[in-house]
């Protein structure tokens, strides 16, 4: 059994802000929350801005109490700083979650009670696991880990992510009540990680004809493909979602299931916790596993490769049908 406390301030330190990574870490800032409901959550930036406070700020509603941007926590130069960083402000638990080695050294100057770090063998942490234990794969794993190093799970599911009542609004607006909405996510940043687009549509063809309803979210590269999924399928909804994550995670919450790639978009939609077929290529999608109940995993590599085009039409569509059972 993990020893437990109770902080009432915490304090989550990250580097880099890339939209991905705060989306997978978004899951793992409700698990802290659900552990110390009580608790004050600032979460810093040591570099840079934060999307937090501007993209993802929709979706950290109950979750982030402050959001502290450009700390300038993680620098050469801070090491030879004598004074403690954020105006030597106490928190009664720093959570690291990257694990670059100066970076580490640098966050644990910040004032605390409890400093959690997997960083070199938990070497810097406060409190360290048995010599025998495993380390999780995953990424949220290892981030849950260090809390489980201090506080034990509350048990069951946890509930989608919550949105604020103007997106789910909007989402009705778009997706009202009646229809069966399937959607898909064809898109990726990295475009060596989409699945055909052409399979996409076979899919959503084959939800026309099952009389459901294919929705099609499309990011800000993908806006080209617009006019020909159009004219491949009338039927398809391609919802504007300038509106950011929040609108498209409302709009997952009113899909039967979703077919996503490795992407911005297919976390998004998992955030409403949507039965989805996750497909993967060069990830590893055990380090990067989506935390929801319902979830197919296809990976390329299970066919021979990193290209996505090995992976069959069939075998996502019998996966896609397994989750509208």
């Amino acid at each position: 059994m993990a020893n437990t406390f109770d902080p009432k301030s915490i304090a989550i330190y990250s580097c880099g802000e890339v939209i991905g990574d705060r989306l997978y870490k978004l899951p793992f800032v409700q698990e802290c929350r659900r552990r110390f409901p009580a608790a004050k959550i600032t979460w810093i930036a040591g570099l840079g801005p934060s999307v937090f406070s501007n993209l993802l700020a929709p979706l950290l509603d109950g979750l982030v109490d402050e959001v502290i941007e450009e700390a300038n926590i993680g620098t050469f130069g801070q090491l030879i700083n004598s004074s403690a960083p954020i105006n030597g402000r106490r928190f009664d638990l720093v959570l690291d979650t990257q694990r670059n080695g100066m970076r580490t050294i640098c966050a644990r100057r910040i004032r605390h009670g409890v400093f959690l770090s997997s960083t070199a063998r938990f070497f810097f942490s406060s409190r360290r696991p048995a010599n025998q234990t495993v380390f999780p794969r995953s990424l949220l794993g290892q981030f849950t880990f260090l809390l489980d190093l201090v506080s034990e799970s509350p048990g069951g599911v946890p509930e989608p992510i919550r949105v604020g009542p103007e997106f789910l609004k909007s989402a009705a607006k778009v997706l009202p009540d009646g229809p069966r909405y399937v959607g898909f996510a064809p898109g990726a940043g990295d475009k060596t990680k989409t699945w055909p687009l052409d399979r996409f549509i076979s899919l959503a063809r084959a939800r026309v004809e099952a009389e459901d309803v294919p929705v099609f979210i499309l990011g800000p590269d993908e806006r080209d493909w617009t006019e020909h999924i159009r004219h491949a399928i009338p039927q398809a909804v391609m919802p504007d979602t300038s509106e950011g994550p929040a609108l498209v995670t409302a709009l997952g919450s009113r899909m039967i299931a979703a077919v996503a790639n490795d992407s911005g978009a297919g976390h998004m939609l998992a955030l409403s916790q949507v039965p989805l077929v996750s497909i993967y290529s060069k990830a590893d999608p055990m380090k990067y596993v989506l935390n929801i109940p319902r979830l197919v995993v296809i990976d390329s590599k299970t066919y021979g490769g990193t290209d996505p085009s090995l992976i069959p039409l069939a075998d996502v569509a019998s996966a896609l049908e397994s989750l509208l059972d």
